[in-house]
């Protein structure tokens, strides 16, 4: 007899051999004391456990003790079990025959690292049920069992553990050994129905009805699973402690029956995981491509408005566009530079979580890139600065025609009032009955009214040319206006051939009249220049005046104050021509002549003359009051201008402070990225509380535009520039804690420690020599090699295609983030999710609806479902879906 123990012993399987499987907890003698009842289920146990093997060579035994004894089956066993040859067994019939063949077979159990105490091939051969039975527990502990290891427990520990895990979520069972814990058969039933729920009804079990649970499991797993009936219901029931060996014998089986069922559900798991993914990136997509869209067909619909050029015929109308267009800047405007920035952080975002998960970049739909968005809204910002050019000029223009044509009017009123009755005074035949110094008086007052109708010359004129420069300027109204300056020029024209006509009618009564009163003819030459003076000057003094600022309305007042200055002398004018007729009066007088009536030479009266200078006294201090109430106005608006220009001055470096700050922030290290969000948001809560001085910019800037200021020498910023300098503050910042967001992204997906990316961000740092967060090239090489990467021509143009896709020369470290754990970090791929399918699918190169359904949740079933093609390989079947494709869709074509 070979005693394998003593062989072992003498150090044939030592520390250099093949590794022990595992000793025997007891030596087999021990097992010499079996219970007759232990000895029985094992017996049935380990027979249908061969059986079940023996069967796939075509053959089976009977009798445990008696069917082995030749060594021929066991011989056949072995092969079966291990799928190795054995040596050739001998077919003699003779004792030595049978007791080679056993020892060939224990030879080949001691092979595998597996200790026999005290099992020789003498005790086989003779029928030794004890020792048979010992030597099938060893190769059912070898070949069904060893392999089984949960969480790196033993073999036995292993199993249990399994099982455990398994039945856990039943009521009524709980599993701690191999004996009384399968006595009532519930435990064989929760093991089925874990993992075939549609075989057994296991709310229908009682647990005080032991044989009908264990009689059910047995027949299901025979008929369903291919589990030959290895154990008698009454057999266990009727045992105060089942066999542990047939117990754990009869569980592999269920264990080894079912780990395709386990490796299918991990890979459904990664398929589950992966889809997820795929969808919540589908999700961002789909958002993404709403919110550019909308934001796209809002700048679509604004920029018309803000192009449309038709002016307004009135300053009220025009106001009323520039309260529309500060509502747009106020109300409308706000949200959609949200949106903007919203949407790039979204885009960022997604491309981020693209490339963690090893997806392809996201490339919107055409018109809808980042880079459209940009232009789209660049071309907004240059629709809203012509805008605002176009209604302040528009404006000014309309102010401008409001101050001509009631400038016109003015004159025109003026001038009509003068001409009113002056047709009729030269068309009259007074000098056909006069005597001669009547006719001597008729043509010198013909001469006065000639020197006051080329006074008036000059105001046709202006009439004229403020006529001509409304029309130019496109004035509203001008049909009225032209009517009324064609109806004075007309009946000009006609005044000056009457006042020609009566001129020849008087000189040539004149030759036949030759008396005339020298006074009154000096009277009437002087009264006449002097009372159109003061015409002209009561016309000035009510004269209207626009200014724009101090130094205008400062020039008007010194104009007037020179005027002023003359008046002490155009009242010795005044004087001396009252004196003259106080002369004519006194020699009348003197000599007894009676006079008929006025001055025959002039219209003009001492009393005319005297209620004029009234007049003009009292238009003097009147229009005092309005050069010091324009003064006072400008005053004001250069306080407005003031105001605006102190508080722009300060928040013009602020923003520009903000703006440099926030660039330190970026490429700084202080504290771990989480410190970092925390200072940012507090940092960019600072930028939101400081909103109330833009508001309040905002309020001075309408002040200014109310007031009609349009320059302003005491700042250079204008509102426009520091609006588009606190939305870049805003969505710098937005951006800023989006990138450091994408950092922690990067890092918790990829396993990245702080230490990891604090030492990553210090190597960015010291080779950004521009301190920008962006390098070019040949930094970014020498970047590289620092972290001991060597690196030729090739392989740097390699990584240079992965962290610089668009080829724009310029390195930001999330991409060199993204590089480095790209380079060091496992992550699902294409290959891993078609073997997962191909798990589902029981190896074959397609999947159907039926198995998808089967094996994933119902809504990424679905998922797969509607987005696989069907298959069309040579052994397609009807139904037949392309997983291997689909998995390729989902990571591109690079990663197969």
């Amino acid at each position: 007899m070979v005693d394998y123990h003593a062989v072992n012993n003498q150090g044939q399987y030592s520390a250099g051999g093949p590794p022990t499987y595992m000793e025997q907890e007891n030596d087999w003698d021990r097992d010499l004391l079996l219970d007759p009842a232990w000895e029985k289920q094992q017996r049935k146990t380990f027979t249908a456990w061969c059986n079940s093997h023996l069967r796939k060579a075509g053959t089976q035994i009977e009798n445990i003790e008696e069917d082995f004894r030749d060594g021929l089956k066991l011989m056949l066993l072995l092969e079966v079990i291990s799928g190795e040859r054995l040596p050739k067994p001998e077919r003699g019939k003779m004792r030595v025959h049978k007791i080679n063949n056993v020892n060939k077979a224990l030879d080949f159990i001691a092979s595998k690292g597996v200790k026999l105490v005290s099992i020789g091939a003498e005790e086989i051969v003779d029928g030794n049920a004890k020792m048979t039975l010992g030597m099938i527990w060893t190769i059912i502990l070898r070949f069904a069992i060893q392999d089984i290891s949960v969480e790196e427990t033993s073999a036995k520990e292993g199993l249990l553990l399994w099982c455990q895990r398994k039945t856990a979520p039943y009521k009524n069972v709980n599993v701690q050994n191999f004996h009384i814990s399968w006595k009532d058969g519930l435990a064989f039933n929760a093991l089925i129905h874990r993992h075939r729920p549609e075989l057994i009804d296991y709310d229908k079990l009682r647990k005080d009805d032991p044989v009908t649970n264990l009689n059910n499991a047995f027949e299901v797993a025979e008929r369903y699973l291919d589990i030959p009936k290895m154990l008698d219901a009454e057999d266990i029931v009727n045992t105060a402690r089942p066999d542990e060996k047939a117990i754990m014998t009869y569980v592999s089986s269920f264990y080894h029956a079912f780990s395709g069922a386990q490796k299918a559900e991990t890979a459904a798991n990664r398929i589950c995981k992966v889809l997820a993914v795929n969808q919540e990136n589908e999700h961002l997509m789909e958002d993404y491509e709403k919110l550019a869209s909308d934001l796209l067909e809002w700048i679509r619909r604004t920029i018309p408005w803000l192009e449309n050029r038709a002016p307004e015929k009135t300053m009220a109308e025009m106001q009323q566009k520039l309260e529309d267009f500060r509502d747009y800047r106020r109300v409308h405007k706000p949200p959609k530079v949200q949106e903007k920035c919203q949407l790039e952080i979204n885009f960022n975002t997604l491309q981020t979580k693209l490339r963690l998960s090893n997806r392809p970049a996201f490339m919107p739909s055409e018109g809808r890139m980042v880079s459209d968005i940009n232009g789209a809204w660049h071309k907004l910002e240059g629709a809203e600065k012509g805008y605002e050019e176009w209604l302040l000029n528009e404006i000014r223009r309309l102010e401008r025609l409001d101050h001509l044509a009631e400038k016109f009017r003015q004159k025109a009123a003026i001038h009509e009032g003068w001409t009113d009755g002056k047709e009729a005074m030269l068309t009259q035949k007074d000098y056909e009955t006069a005597s001669l110094s009547e006719i001597k008086a008729l043509l010198k007052k013909h001469e006065a009214f000639e020197s006051d109708l080329a006074a008036h010359q000059d105001r046709v004129e202006q009439i004229a040319a403020i006529a001509q420069e409304l029309n130019e300027l496109d004035y509203y109204d001008s049909p009225s206006v032209n009517a009324r300056c064609q109806k004075i020029c007309e009946q000009w024209d006609a005044l000056g051939s009457l006042t020609q006509n009566r001129r020849e009618s008087l000189e040539r009564t004149e030759k036949q009249l030759e008396s005339i009163d020298e006074l009154y003819l000096e009277y009437a030459k002087r009264a006449a220049p002097f009372n159109n003076w003061m015409e002209g000057a009561m016309e000035d003094l009510q004269d209207m005046f626009i200014v724009h600022n101090i130094d205008e309305i400062q020039g008007l007042i010194t104009a007037h104050e020179q005027f002023k200055s003359t008046l002490p002398e155009a009242n010795k004018e005044r004087e001396a021509i009252q004196a003259i007729q106080a002369e004519v009066q006194k020699i009348a007088n003197y000599n007894g002549i009676k006079l008929a009536g006025n001055n025959p030479y002039t219209t003009i009266t001492p009393q005319s003359i005297d209620k004029k200078w009234e007049k003009v006294q009292q238009l003097v201090p009147q229009r005092d009051q309005a050069l010091q109430e324009e003064l006072t106005r400008q005053q004001s608006n250069d306080h407005l201008r003031r105001q605006f220009a102190n508080q722009a001055n300060m928040i013009g470096p602020w923003i520009q402070n903000k703006m440099e700050e926030i660039g330190r922030i970026s490429i700084e290290m202080n504290g771990t990225l989480e410190d970092q969000l925390t200072h940012l948001s507090q940092y960019e809560q600072s930028i939101i509380e400081y909103k109330p001085n833009i508001d309040q910019l905002e309020g001075d800037h309408q002040l200014i535009q109310e007031a009609l200021i349009f320059d302003n020498k005491y700042t250079a910023y204008t509102m426009e520039h520091l609006r588009v300098g606190w939305e870049q503050l805003l969505t710098t910042i937005a951006r800023t804690i989006n990138e450091i967001e994408n950092q922690v992204l990067t890092r918790d997906a990829k396993g990245i420690s702080q230490e990891q990316l604090h030492e990553y961000r210090t190597s960015f740092n010291h080779f950004d020599k521009k301190r920008t967060g962006i390098m070019d090239s040949d930094d970014f090489r020498a970047l590289l090699i620092s972290t001991g990467n060597s690196l030729g021509d090739a392989e740097f143009a390699r990584i240079m295609g992965i962290v610089d896709p668009n080829n724009s020369g310029a390195v930001t470290f999330q991409a060199f983030i993204d590089f480095m754990s790209r380079e060091t970090t496992d992550t699902d791929t294409a290959d891993q999710v078609i073997a997962s399918f191909k798990i589902l699918a029981g190896d074959k190169n397609y999947i159907t609806a039926e198995e998808l359904r089967r094996e994933l949740p119902p809504d990424q079933a679905e998922y797969c479902i509607a987005r696989m093609a069907p298959y069309s390989g040579p052994d397609a079947v009807a139904g037949a879906l392309d997983y291997m494709s689909f998995s390729t869709a989902l990571y591109g074509e690079s990663d197969l």
